[in-house]
């Protein structure tokens, strides 16, 4: 016997979800890193970090307790805060040489970028360029000795930790590159929030805009996925409701915690697109060494108020759930006034970016793969007045 359901209203969308890897989460995880490795079958761990925490008590706890355990591991740490490709070069002749089996990524984007990238450069003969993420040239890589990867964060802002890629700039051009393969995903993501207790404000501020970010331009992104649209509404408010405590009480580890699980819905959530922020942020970051998350920080309002046409109906539906008047100028004062309570600056002039290479930026920012995101169009035209507006603080 039938049953009707109701009348359909529409044709039923066909579309391709990925959803991402383990996750450890929660205060004290860091003990299960060598249970981690071992589960992913790593025996001999090479940890990539940044020099800033190679020298950190934290690491040197992680590589006692790898040792414990009997896993021989060594530590590469020659990176940039806007990693390069030498950086992954030395990192893969570090790999070799030292037979590593496979990476410990340690720390901020930049070193779980590197990491991830590393492990799967071990597999490959084709320049690392040759897998940028457009169209299908991942499908070029040979995914036989692409290597394991443990992801271990210690900011709460990429959520690298659960991405398939890793962004690089390449010098030649100055543009930063997303290298893309599915098997870059880390085997295990440890996420203990006790990693962020030491993180400055500043850099607080900065991670936790670039979590928003992602789910922000993840959720405003054109095409029907609702797994991500969900968790980027419910990423929105965790750091509505928690950034401004981890950036006042830098201990407060519910907020950290909250923030670390924020970072994380942010990545999962922006597999379906990102947008204009991200495209006008590479391009300054390539060109002006910013950090992303505050270049994003600083740019996103003009980027939403150019959207505004194509996503008032959704911002104030957001606003609504974020506890906020349901109006787009509701949900655009709060976040002016986040960015001002976190003294993130409201012009890109501030940290030091001017308008002279304006026609590069846009050439730039138009070609990158966030671009296709953006809900509105975005071609050099409209990026160059975007950003022009963002460097003298111009917010229509």
């Amino acid at each position: 016997m039938l049953v009707s359901c109701g009348e359909r209203r529409g044709p039923i969308l066909n579309a391709n979800w990925s959803y991402p890897t383990q996750v450890r989460f929660g205060a004290g995880r860091i003990a299960e890193l060598p249970e981690s490795c071992a589960s992913a079958g790593i025996a001999r761990p090479l940890l990539v970090t940044d020099p800033m925490l190679a020298a950190m008590p934290m690491v040197e706890h992680a590589m006692t307790g790898l040792a414990a355990a009997g896993l021989p591991v060594a530590v590469f740490s020659a990176i940039k805060s806007n990693p390069i490709e030498s950086d992954v070069a030395a990192g893969l002749a570090a790999l070799r040489r030292g037979a590593h089996d496979g990476v410990i990524a340690f720390g901020g984007g930049s070193a779980l970028d590197v990491g991830k990238v590393i492990a799967f450069m071990a597999a490959q003969s084709r320049p690392m360029w040759d897998f940028e993420d457009v169209g299908d040239q991942w499908r070029r890589a040979n995914v036989s000795g692409i290597l394991p990867v443990v992801a271990v964060p210690t900011t709460a802002g990429t959520g690298s930790e659960v991405g398939r890629a890793g962004v690089i700039t390449e010098l030649a051009s100055r543009t930063k590159k997303v290298i893309f393969h599915p098997r870059m995903m880390p085997a295990v993501a440890i996420c203990d929030p006790e990693l962020t207790i030491g993180l400055p404000p500043k850099l607080t501020a900065a991670t936790g805009l670039d979590a928003f970010v992602h789910c922000l331009e993840a959720y405003c992104a054109p095409g029907f996925h609702p797994l991500a649209d969900g968790i980027a509404v419910e990423g929105m408010r965790l750091v509505k409701e928690n950034l401004l405590r981890a950036f006042s009480h830098g201990d407060d580890v519910v907020a950290r915690g909250n923030m670390m699980a924020a970072a994380a819905m942010g990545a999962t959530a922006f597999q379906k697109g990102l947008g204009g922020v991200h495209a006008i942020a590479h391009a300054v970051g390539a060109l002006h060494d910013t950090h992303h998350g505050l270049a994003n920080g600083v740019i996103v309002p003009y980027v939403v108020s150019y959207n505004r046409p194509a996503i008032a109906q959704k911002i104030a539906r957001l606003a609504r759930w974020l506890d906020l008047a349901p109006e787009f100028d509701a949900f655009l004062d709060w976040l002016l006034g986040l960015r001002a309570a976190l003294g993130v600056p409201h012009r890109l002039a501030d940290l030091g970016v001017t308008t002279a290479d304006s026609a590069r930026i846009a050439a730039i920012a138009a070609v990158d793969p966030c671009a296709a995101g953006n809900p509105r169009p975005f071609d050099a035209n409209v990026a160059g007045s975007v950003f022009e507006a963002a460097v003298v603080g111009t917010l229509g």
